[in-house]
């Protein structure tokens, strides 16, 4: 393997862990794919260093129990602010 991927993963692992990161934040911290950040901390990260993708791991298998939470605050939100500005309109 690389060493520059080698490096990004571990900064990966450790980006997640330091901010509680998804998936989705940590890709456009680093200017890759989901994907991507997926494989860096599942696959090539459990070669490197075991511990570190373990506790990566961590942080997004919470994350993604929780996401439906977040995307359902995230739609209560959108059609709370539409609603607001429908009836801004209609005075």
């Amino acid at each position: 393997m690389k060493d520059y991927i080698e490096e990004r993963a571990i900064d990966i692992a450790n980006y997640i862990i330091e901010n509680n990161a998804t998936v989705r934040q940590t890709a456009k911290q680093f200017g890759i794919s989901k994907s991507t950040v997926h494989k860096d901390v599942t696959e090539r990260l459990m070669q490197i260093n075991p511990a570190l993708a373990g506790e990566a791991r961590k942080v997004l298998d919470v994350n993604k129990s929780e996401r439906h939470i977040r995307g359902g605050m995230a739609t209560k939100e959108k059609y709370l602010h539409q609603h607001v500005s429908q009836n801004h309109m209609s005075v």
